[in-house]
């Protein structure tokens, strides 16, 4: 039995970062303020964590897009698979050459390009997905920024979000 409502239950699962970076920052806050000396210094150390970590829980807040669609997402040592109700498929994170955000496919999907491979259409909803935020971070010269807001706009064709080795012209780069 749960006394918290399943929609405030996945508000609260959303933004969890946030809350524990709020939460941090309030018992920091209360040592720095404190009797000073050591936890003081402590207290303003936790002050810096829970600002980094505010930060990145309001990125991962923003690329959480809901759960419940149709299939299910893992990321096993470099390996990110996709297990759907019609396609499925795996790519290798070293290997990925392209990310793609295509919102004319209904849910919108990731596009992840290897060369050699299908390419693997995963779903923005699907179980897992908020997994694939740390595995894009990570790669080279990736912007975070641009893909965050290129999920949040709605769009009427596919978006180049990453290219390992970018093929178009400089001057055609940003979407």
């Amino acid at each position: 039995m749960s006394f918290v409502r399943p929609e405030a239950r996945a508000v609260i699962w959303r933004w969890r970062e946030l809350i524990a970076a709020s939460v941090i920052a309030v018992v920091g806050a209360s040592w720095a303020a404190g009797p000073g000396g050591l936890l003081g210094w402590v207290g303003w150390a936790l002050i810096v964590a829970a600002a980094a970590l505010a930060l990145v829980g309001i990125q991962r807040a923003r690329f959480r897009t809901g759960t419940g669609g149709p299939g299910v997402v893992q990321v096993d040592e470099g390996q990110i698979a996709y297990f759907g109700p019609l396609t499925g498929g795996a790519v290798s994170t070293s290997e990925l050459e392209r990310l793609v955000l295509d919102p004319t496919s209904q849910p919108t999907h990731w596009l992840l390009h290897q060369p050699g491979q299908p390419i693997l259409h995963v779903p923005i909803n699907a179980e897992g997905v908020d997994a694939l935020f740390d595995v894009f971070s990570v790669l080279p010269g990736f912007n975070t920024e641009k893909m965050l807001s290129t999920l949040r706009k709605p769009g009427s064709h596919p978006v180049v979000i990453w290219e390992r080795n970018p093929m178009r012209p400089a001057g055609l780069l940003h979407s």
